[in-house]
């Protein structure tokens, strides 16, 4: 697995001293602060394997490659997630009423969900790519 998840949902931190412990400072900021990388700056932007896309902080299975396209947005983008591994939220931050969508193991930020994605979802989950992991399917 390449690209793998700071731990397992069996062994979520429960505090901020122990989510720093097994995070990096990008994955931090993303994940419990509700960051936002730059734009075209994250590894699994141009990620073209079959897999599976995980939670960075806990491992969690959220999205499937088969729904991954390029939105030409700067980030990984996604028509449709695996709706029991996530919540959606209002957030109202910087002025903008958008949904954020968090990681419902662990309750990292991921990213954010739009109604200007491709058909038969509608759906563009613009998701930060320190936020996931990469487990590539085997051939």
């Amino acid at each position: 697995m390449s690209n793998e998840p700071a731990t397992t949902a069996d062994e979520i931190p429960e505090t901020d001293e122990e989510w720093r412990e097994v995070l990096t400072d990008e994955e931090y900021e993303i994940l419990r602060e509700q960051g936002t990388e730059p734009k075209f700056s994250g590894d699994l932007l141009d990620e073209s394997e079959d897999g599976t896309y995980l939670c960075a902080g806990c491992g969690t299975e959220l999205f499937s490659s088969d729904t991954k396209f390029d939105s030409e947005t700067g980030w990984p983008s996604f028509s449709d997630a695996v709706d029991e591994h996530i919540e959606l939220r209002r957030d109202t931050s910087h002025g903008m009423d958008r949904t954020e969508v968090v990681c419902a193991e662990c309750g990292g930020h991921l990213g954010h969900v739009f109604d200007d994605g491709p058909e038969p979802t509608g759906k563009r989950y613009c998701i930060n790519s320190a936020a996931l992991g990469f487990d590539e399917d085997e051939a």
